[in-house]
């Protein structure tokens, strides 16, 4: 059965989608801009714009129950690839070490709002 995820301590969705599904076993998220959910405002620089979207992720995550510790993919949407070694120092730090999970990281033409990044996870209950 399928069940929505929300919660007010993550970004309200800017369009028609949830901030997460589950399903079985499974929660995935939507991709998680960088908003502030207290401002509504973006953090400036590519380390604090990861960090909010995987404080974001780590959210909604918590609302399900889970933590970070049950990722097992994450998807990451930059919008310059000269970032990738900045946005990936803060995201190491979001995941134990030797417990990271599958990862793709893409440079994309454009992110809603102007973001530098957009993180999306899987994670497993």
């Amino acid at each position: 059965m399928k069940k929505i995820i929300n919660t007010d301590k993550a970004p309200a969705a800017i369009g028609p989608y949830a901030q997460a599904v589950e399903i079985d076993n499974l929660v995935i998220t939507s991709g998680q801009l960088p908003i502030d959910p207290a401002t509504g405002a973006f953090p400036e620089g590519i380390a604090e714009q990861t960090r909010q979207s995987l404080t974001n992720v780590k959210s909604i995550l918590a609302e399900a129950g889970l933590g970070m510790d049950k990722v097992v993919k994450t998807t990451v949407f930059l919008s310059d690839m000269n970032n990738f070694g900045a946005m990936n120092e803060v995201y190491a730090t979001f995941f134990g070490e030797g417990g990271y999970p599958a990862r793709s990281a893409v440079e994309v033409a454009r992110l809603p709002k102007d973001a530098l990044v957009e993180i999306e996870v899987i994670a497993v209950k």
